[in-house]
């Protein structure tokens, strides 16, 4: 890239792009993303000398900062909050001599080698390889409470947080296999679990919605709209709309706990769409049983590319696997 031009070439027009992405960086591996997949790919690729730069983006440690008590990460006996889960593991890469960084990708070219991503519409990092680990967004209602009650009540993972309502009455919102899979799984643990769907019908599969019926603490509120949530320090209760829009239409409200959303989740994949293989919702796809994607150099790993497990240790783990294949790639390049 040009950093000095001539006095003749002082008058030329600029391009307002081409300023924008003034400085040019070239590193082996780029890490984008700062979760558990993030920071472990980060971790051992710095341990194998490829000196990775990370970018954090915009939620720097990822989902995992919002949850208050995690129980049911290996190495924890006690518990650990989020936040200090994350930061240990920031602590962990550093101390190999990772690169970490504040900054968002905002645009990405994976036409040619190297690569080439845009921190912050400005700086071109150009990169051997790319591990993505930009996680995916719990969908939310839209609601205030949601974000009141965040680690106190809302919650976006049964598997993660159902534990802390043992014995208690919940919701799940959601009419899919997922809401049906949640309420399965909370029935377990909870006294009664009910489903609000704002339809009068489940749109989950036959199979799972006949496993949700033969579950004698599941409640059905069907044609159920959430208004709000109500409590002093957490979650005391939801407000629901019954039959709304209609002559019939009522507020009711129930005494719960935990209220999970299970109205799907949204990959981080956007700026990435002109150059990977992506399913219909947006999760980038990779060859089974590795972090590849189609584009050689290009890895992906943790919830960006994971539509069913979505837990923090897996997320982990497909960061190391990330990690293991741009290295084993570099070396090929040799």
């Amino acid at each position: 890239m040009e950093l000095f031009k001539s006095m003749d070439n002082l008058n030329e027009k600029k391009d307002p792009q081409k300023d924008k992405q003034e400085i040019s960086e070239h590193v082996k591996c780029l890490i984008i993303g700062s979760g558990p997949a993030g920071f472990t790919a980060a971790i051992y690729a710095a341990r194998a000398n490829l000196k990775p730069v990370l970018y954090e983006g915009l939620q720097p440690g990822g989902q995992l900062t919002t949850t208050t008590e995690v129980e049911n990460y290996p190495g924890y006996p006690e518990g650990v909050t989020g936040p200090v889960l994350m930061e240990d593991l920031k602590k962990q890469a550093e101390r190999f001599g990772a690169d970490i960084r504040w900054g968002i990708a905002t645009s990405t070219d994976f036409s040619n080698r190297p690569h080439k991503v845009i921190i912050d519409d400005k700086k071109v990092i150009e990169a051997d390889t790319v591990i993505i680990a930009t996680g995916a967004s719990a969908k939310y209602l839209g609601l205030d409470a949601e974000k009141k009650y965040a680690g106190k009540g809302v919650s976006a993972c049964a598997t993660c947080d159902g534990f802390f309502y043992k014995g208690k009455d919940v919701a799940v919102v959601g009419g899919g296999d997922t809401a049906a899979e949640e309420a399965i799984y909370l029935a377990g643990l909870c006294n009664k679990v009910y489903i609000i769907v704002r339809k009068n019908y489940m749109r989950a599969s036959k199979t799972m919605l006949a496993k949700v019926e033969k579950t004698p603490n599941i409640e059905f509120l069907y044609e159920h709209n959430t208004k709000d949530l109500f409590g002093e320090d957490g979650v005391e209760g939801a407000i629901l709309i019954k039959k709304m829009g209609t002559p019939e239409e009522k507020e009711v409200k129930i005494n719960i706990h935990g209220f999970f959303l299970a109205i799907g989740h949204h990959p981080n994949s956007d700026i990435f769409a002109d150059w990977l293989d992506r399913d219909d919702v947006g999760y980038i796809k990779t060859t089974p049983g590795t972090s590849k994607t189609h584009v050689p150099g290009i890895f992906a790993c943790g919830d960006v590319q994971d539509p069913h497990y979505r837990q923090a240790i897996t997320a982990a783990g497909s960061g190391c696997m990330a990690a293991l294949d741009a290295e084993k790639y570099l070396t090929m390049l040799r």
